[in-house]
């Protein structure tokens, strides 16, 4: 493998990551695990006629959304200081002895990456052209990633859009606890065995594979079965954003909070200071209206799923999931951007700090921040309202 830009070397404190835990606890939204779908799928047709990326480095590395620090910012081109990190291991079957990493658009990243890829210039081009779409998005959530894919003409295995095992198992109480009343509904209200019958359907729906145990839920919605597989997808898409949502609202609350107590001490003169003021306005107000369009997204799928377990009606909750990928674009958008924000001010003030920045500290967090959720008068795109549709209603009858 040719030299690429550091290593992360095994083993834990004073910054040091491990990959092994990396593995262990990533978060779908943050990390693709492309060893781990290798490990998993390699064996499927699917997987060897649609891979992520062509070239087999690629393809077994580890892809992860990267905040910048002060001392990576001048390397990368760029108002971004989200970017996105690709870590290949040293040795595939031992995360543990650590690997090499690259940041896509710092400076020489294509020729490093021409290297890695060899004489195979097809693969090259092509697998640029996906690093340069994933680049494009705030977040790696499985639901935004395969509708940005698919839009810009790239089409790989649906084994590569997983929900990652750290995320399926902090998941399964909050899935079981909505698909209980549609269990009843779809499997007879079998109740002396509907604890059984839940953990069942909540692994199936949390895993990558369609197979007879969601059957009775096919028939249930009258879908065939390409159309079902899809609306699986997007049903779990968006039990996938209901979940983050209810995880991130308090830490979003506490952020909101904060960001309002932030102490600006020397230096800081007062144009700093005023510019600090309406940014800190600004940011506070578009995390609330973000949060309050995701709620409003995330309301129409509500809508639809009750009519469904307390009228028994499936025609609206079948076609919101026909249509729902048409969300997953602007709800993952701010889903991401939203949860960047929160996990960074954490990073920034943990728990218990003194919420004390400089002036000049402050003023580049809170832009960099707003950057990132299109807001920012000054350098950054207005961005684009999330369309939210009801439900079609029922025919009468």
């Amino acid at each position: 493998m040719p030299e690429v830009s550091s290593v992360i070397v095994a083993g834990s404190g004073n910054g040091v990551r491990n990959l092994s835990n990396l593995e262990d606890s990533a978060s779908t939204a943050r990390v693709l695990n492309l060893l781990a779908v290798a490990r998993e799928s390699e064996g499927e047709a699917d997987y060897r006629k649609q891979p992520f990326f062509l070239t087999r480095a690629l393809n077994t590395a580890l892809i992860l959304k990267h905040r910048l620090r002060r001392d990576e910012a001048y390397m990368v081109q760029g108002l971004g200081q989200i970017t996105t990190k690709i870590i290949f291991p040293l040795n595939r079957g031992e995360l543990g002895l650590g690997g090499q990493s690259l940041l896509v658009g710092q400076r020489g990243w294509k020729d490093t990456l021409r290297e890695i890829c060899g004489s195979n210039e097809a693969a090259y081009l092509r697998d640029t052209h996906v690093l340069e779409i994933l680049n494009e998005l705030p977040s790696l959530d499985p639901f935004l990633l395969r509708e940005h894919l698919k839009r810009r003409g790239v089409d790989v295995a649906a084994c590569y859009f997983a929900i990652s095992t750290a995320d399926v198992e902090k998941m399964r109480a909050f899935v079981a606890s909505e698909v209980v009343q549609l269990i009843l509904l779809a499997y007879g209200g079998m109740a002396s065995d509907e604890l059984n019958q839940t953990a069942r359907l909540v692994t199936t729906l949390l895993s990558t594979r369609i197979d007879s145990k969601l059957e009775p839920l096919r028939l249930t919605f009258g879908m065939d079965e390409a159309a079902f597989t899809e609306g699986v997808f997007s049903w779990k898409g968006f039990l996938y954003y209901k979940w983050s949502m209810d995880d991130l609202r308090p830490r979003l609350a506490d952020t909101l909070a904060e960001i309002g107590r932030l102490e600006i001490i020397e230096p800081c003169d007062a144009d700093t200071a005023h510019s600090i003021e309406r940014s800190r306005r600004r940011l506070r107000r578009e995390l609330a209206q973000q949060h309050q369009m995701v709620i409003a997204a995330l309301g129409v799928y509500n809508a639809a799923f009750r009519d469904l377990t307390l009228n028994g009606n499936p025609r609206a909750f079948r076609e919101f999931l026909i249509n729902a990928p048409e969300m997953f674009i602007s709800l993952g958008d701010k889903m991401g951007a939203i949860a960047h924000i929160v996990s960074f001010w954490r990073y920034r003030f943990p728990k218990g700090a003194k919420l004390k920045a400089t002036g000049p500290d402050a003023f580049d967090l809170l832009r960099d921040f707003e950057i990132g959720l299109g807001s920012s008068e000054d350098a950054a795109p207005p961005h684009v309202a999330l369309e939210v549709r009801a439900p079609p209603k029922a025919a009468a009858g």
